[in-house]
């Protein structure tokens, strides 16, 4: 991942979750906010070294992105184990079949840590990496969501599959509704790239395919939003189950 993490938000959710190792930040000498305040009081607390410089010197560091006046330099963000997407009694696990704009691979672990996703699994080749601009777009995602890299998406399904997750497709060709569909349980959701939308492989390899209706002339959603509908379907009905509303959907055989 790029080491540097620009804008007030993504910066102070980096030095609270403490997931990142700061090494030091750089702040503009003429900037001056409630926010910025805290981050300085958690960056002395942690003994991270602050340099205020001109506003010049951030602009180069953040390379054209829009920094607001501080750039933290992390530690690279390692990618976590497979093991960690299953640390949930009941995971909901986000599978990205070939996201490759950063923006909306940065939206997505946006939404996925709002819905409070076990984690997101990306494939090594034909993916986003881990960059500044996933971590802008994410507005401080980055800090909570587990990514996991795999060499084989198939494979990864095979495995989700033996440790008693339902693999759950989000594809056009889907047989049923998003909402027909019981994610009370332990959950894959497979969503394709932006513009092939999941390979074939990946689509045999899932359960059951769901669809999401295009009732306009606009024949697919945004990765990000798609990801928003069915994660938040899923959250709707798990906390159904704890009101004791639980939805009368059938699972399916495999």
């Amino acid at each position: 991942m790029d080491n540097r993490i620009c804008g007030v938000h993504a910066v102070y959710e980096a030095l609270a979750s403490q997931r990142f190792p700061i090494e030091r930040i750089h702040i503009a000498r003429e900037t001056h906010s409630s926010k910025l305040k805290e981050i300085l009081v958690i960056a002395r607390d942690r003994g991270v070294p602050v340099r205020k410089e001109e506003r010049v010197v951030l602009d180069r560091l953040a390379e054209g992105a829009v920094h607001q006046g501080i750039i933290a330099i992390s530690a690279a963000l390692s990618y976590a184990d497979f093991d960690v997407l299953f640390k949930p009694a009941k995971p909901l696990v986000v599978v990205l079949d070939g996201v490759e704009d950063p923006h909306n691979l940065g939206a997505v672990m946006r939404t996925a840590e709002a819905c409070g996703a076990s984690g997101i699994v990306v494939p090594e080749r034909h993916s986003a990496s881990l960059t500044l601009t996933v971590a802008k777009a994410s507005a401080g995602a980055t800090a909570y969501v587990s990514i996991v890299r795999v060499n084989n998406l198939v494979t990864a399904l095979h495995d989700m599959k033996q440790r008693g997750l339902w693999v759950v497709g989000v594809d056009p060709a889907g047989t049923q509704d998003w909402t027909s569909f019981d994610y009370t349980g332990p959950v894959g959701l497979v969503l394709g790239g932006e513009h092939r939308g999941l390979r074939r492989l990946v689509r045999e390899h899932c359960d059951v395919l769901v669809r999401i209706p295009m009732l306009g002339k606009i024949a697919s959603l945004n990765i990000s939003v798609a990801a928003g509908v069915v994660l938040y379907e899923a959250v709707r009905q798990r906390k159904a189950t704890t009101t004791g509303t639980v939805p009368d959907h059938a699972r399916y055989p495999r």
